[in-house]
């Protein structure tokens, strides 16, 4: 009975993963074709009429410090939040930004902590729940950023926040789904650092009585 209930245990937790992890695919690349489709550009690039390519004409070119094409912006949140179509060749929120390197480099990373991810949760107790959404959220935010790498060589951006002190780099709903999943990560480990706590304190409380018996 106690093999059953284990079993029936992970199945749930692998369930939630595939699941949530699916979900967050979708919602991600559905997005992003969204905004690939409806958000408007300037600029004239090198494909056919005009068409701007993607990533390359919305890349500097060798020599320029400006690429052929851009997102125009349009204004969800006057001031605050707007639309801003981008291809991002770098990592989350633009960061490492080299498109040589990045491609390869970061679609290794990105497949890197779709395994860990898959490796933690094998490892996980059926009880850490925070934890099985976490590891869910962060591997569908790396292979939805991932799926843009290999098909496109960059990411698709396109939410982008002035928040006064600072323009945050524009980004997308993958980048929302990792941030979230690393987040819920940071309190599973909060949790489970105040049971350990806590295990110990009754240790301790309980070789303290054993002693006094023993007096």
């Amino acid at each position: 009975m106690a093999d059953e209930v284990k079993s029936t245990s992970n199945a749930v937790k692998w369930r939630l993963f595939a699941i949530v992890g699916v979900l967050s695919i979708i919602a991600d690349q559905a997005s992003k074709i969204w905004a690939r489709a409806a958000l408007p550009v300037y600029g004239t690039g090198k494909g056919p009429g005009g068409a701007c390519i993607i990533p390359w004409d919305y890349l500097p070119a060798d020599g320029s410090p400006h690429p052929l094409c851009g997102g125009k912006e349009v204004d969800l949140i006057h001031g605050f939040w707007t639309w801003r179509f981008s291809i991002n060749p770098g990592s989350a929120f633009g960061l490492f930004g080299s498109l040589s390197v990045a491609r390869v480099l970061l679609s290794l990373v990105g497949v890197g902590a779709v395994i860990g991810m898959v490796y933690m949760l094998k490892k996980s107790r059926n009880d850490q729940k925070i934890l099985h959404w976490a590891l869910a959220l962060v591997a569908g935010g790396a292979i939805g950023n991932l799926i843009d790498r290999i098909y496109y060589g960059g990411v698709t951006d396109f939410i982008s926040w002035d928040l006064k002190f600072m323009v945050w780099p524009t980004f997308n709903v993958a980048d929302i789904v990792l941030v979230v999943g690393v987040g819920l990560m940071f309190i599973d480990i909060q949790i489970e650092d105040g049971k350990k706590k806590r295990l110990r304190n009754q240790n301790a409380k309980k070789a303290g009585l054993v002693k006094d018996l023993e007096a």
